[in-house]
């Protein structure tokens, strides 16, 4: 199958999070299956642009990229890639990635123009509170003016949880033919390194939304716990956080460690006691399937697309309490142990990306064969 996947940003830029890796591993594991990939997107990273060329594709792991420059950057409008769009019936089936974005709006009306059908995958970002906290009119209006339709016309939803789901449901705007698959994880196996007694980790973005002031508050209640807080911060929020952790007498307890990436981050998750992801909201949290992959035990809040698996597979805790999972995981390293266990487990048997692969293209089979 030729398959074009629509994307706001993509690699080499990172600082967007899970999403821009997920899709390309996504990519890359059906082109291993044998299917064309392709990938539109912009060279927008932030507010620099990433250096990649604009006037041929480029091949990553067997999917072939085209970059477009964007002449307004909060919305991610391309007039080259609106002229690409004219040849979009060469492919069997187009997969938007997010919403509120022009790039994916525009792939939707010009595959219903073209008779080609497509998905959308919100990528966790229809969620009411997100939506009322930032850009609240102008979100609803575009929900109302544009994604309504879209929807309607999508040969179906995609979601990567129940959790994200049932958040979007909440909008109110109409779901037809909504479908879950997960992302998925190349599987590597975990670095010999020892475990750092009483190490707690937090992997991410450095976001409002993450809930890392909940985790820093909770430190007080745990004795003998450091906590390493690594990730990008785009919106400047480390200064206020370590502030933060002063106020409540834990700043020589916490450590902010910047971004971390390939053999330094597996090096940390595998070195942690817990891991802990606090986020009030979170589609679907990729960097829990890292943390279970290292058979690091994981603590999520209710709020964390993967909380169900976590707790059905006895891989961590789920709770809005981060304190007292912390404290009882600690107090138990053999039942920290266990769960680390599971959760390698889990991984292994549900998300890998050859597993996840492979359902998506029966999702790409079906819809491609409904095409007139």
């Amino acid at each position: 199958m030729k398959i074009l996947h629509v994307v706001p940003t993509y690699l080499p830029a990172r600082r967007y999070g899970g999403p821009i890796v997920a899709v390309h591993g996504l990519g890359r594991a059906l082109a291993q299956l044998g299917h064309d990939v392709t990938v539109y997107t912009t060279n927008v990273d932030g507010d620099q642009v990433s250096d990649v060329p604009l006037d041929r594709e480029v091949i990553l792991d067997g999917v072939h990229v085209r970059y477009f420059g964007s002449t307004f950057r909060r919305l991610y409008f391309s007039p080259a890639m609106r002229k690409a769009f004219h040849e979009i019936g060469q492919f069997d089936v187009v997969h938007n990635h997010s919403v509120f974005l022009w790039p994916t709006a525009a792939a939707a009306g010009a595959a219903a123009r073209k008779g080609v059908p497509y998905l959308i995958s919100p990528r966790g970002m229809l969620v009411p509170g997100l939506i009322r906290r930032k850009s609240a009119f102008v979100k609803r209006s575009w929900l109302r003016l544009i994604e309504r339709r879209n929807f309607a016309q999508a040969a179906g939803i995609h979601f990567t949880s129940q959790r994200e789901h049932d958040d979007a449901s909440a909008t109110g705007i109409p779901i037809p033919r909504a479908f879950i698959v997960p992302n998925g994880i190349d599987l590597i196996p975990r670095p010999g390194v020892p475990r750092s007694g009483g190490q707690i980790v937090y992997l991410g973005r450095i976001n409002w939304k993450k809930g890392l002031d909940r985790l820093i508050e909770s430190m007080p209640r745990i004795d003998g716990a450091r906590l390493i807080i690594a990730g990008n911060d785009e919106e400047s929020l480390t200064p206020a956080l370590q502030r933060l952790a002063e106020r409540h007498g834990v700043g020589d307890r916490i450590e902010f460690r910047g971004p971390v990436y390939g053999d330094a981050k597996w090096n940390l998750l595998a070195e942690a006691s817990l891991f802990v992801l606090p986020s009030l909201s979170e589609n679907f949290g990729n960097v829990v399937l890292e943390a279970m992959m290292m058979s690091t035990p994981v603590i999520v809040t209710p709020g964390v697309g993967l909380a169900d698996e976590v707790a059905n597979a006895d891989a961590g805790l789920v709770g809005d309490d981060l304190a007292e999972a912390i404290n009882t995981l600690l107090a138990d390293p053999q039942r920290a142990a266990r769960m680390g266990r599971n959760g390698r487990a889990l991984v292994e048997s549900r998300f890998t990306w050859d597993a996840v692969a492979k359902r998506m293209e029966d999702v790409y089979r079906c819809s491609s064969a409904s095409r007139p």
